[in-house]
């Protein structure tokens, strides 16, 4: 017995549910308006459907399941990324230059984070990102499996950071006798001081270590 074929194969319009009345596009539009608002948990199929004006059974015209919704979601704000840069003779400057739009897109649609992966697969603007990361590093002389290990670290990287800055920052200390902790309490009252693009400076050293033979090569 096989199951239900992916979304990325089905065709766009079934015969489940009664009779649609927007197209795919536009509930895809509308739950990602929804999760950009209210967090990835408000993405229901009811909540899709009543920010259509519409019955929840409509949408099931398109889709199986909230989990197919998830699936055209994150591949639709993953196109955004485009264009993407030329690749040329710099490809370090070209793979820097698709993690910082990789970071704008987190910090565009910050459940995108907790959307990926896809247990499902990765969609056709996830795939053509990927094809075109691997493109950038063609002129690199190592092999695939180091390739697609450098674009995991890559996009683990920016997710590192997309998520540190959603994050709440230190408690106060207050209440404690913080006398056993000087150096936690000195660290929380310093001034932090500007780190310029840290995000290139982490990937700069991975790239060498992932990629070249000599980890301190100038990228």
């Amino acid at each position: 017995m096989t199951g239900t074929p992916s979304i990325w194969t089905r065709p766009e319009r079934g015969s489940r549910g009664p009779q649609a009345t927007h197209s795919r596009d536009e509930i895809v539009r509308a739950a990602i308006t929804l999760a950009d608002t209210d967090g990835l948990a408000a993405v229901s199929m009811r909540a899709v459907a009543g920010a259509l004006g519409t019955g929840a059974g409509t949408l099931y015209r398109h889709l199986s399941s909230r989990d197919d919704l998830l699936d055209l979601m994150a591949d639709q704000v993953v196109a955004e990324l485009r264009p993407y840069p030329e690749p040329g003779p710099d490809w370090t400057g070209a793979l820097l230059d698709l993690a910082r739009a990789q970071l704008e897109l987190n910090r565009r649609h910050p459940w995108l984070m907790d959307a990926l992966p896809r247990d499902s697969g990765a969609g056709p603007e996830a795939l053509a990102w990927f094809d075109h990361c691997l493109r950038v590093l063609t002129p690199v002389p190592a092999d695939s499996a180091a390739k697609f290990e450098t674009i995991g670290v890559m996009t683990g990287v920016v997710s590192l950071f997309a998520r540190n800055e959603r994050s709440s920052p230190p408690p106060v200390l207050t209440g404690l006798d913080v006398t056993a902790y000087p150096h936690l309490v000195a660290a929380i009252g310093e001034p932090g001081a500007p780190r310029p693009d840290l995000l290139e400076r982490i990937l700069r050293g991975l790239f060498a270590a992932l990629l070249t033979s000599d980890p301190e090569a100038d990228l």
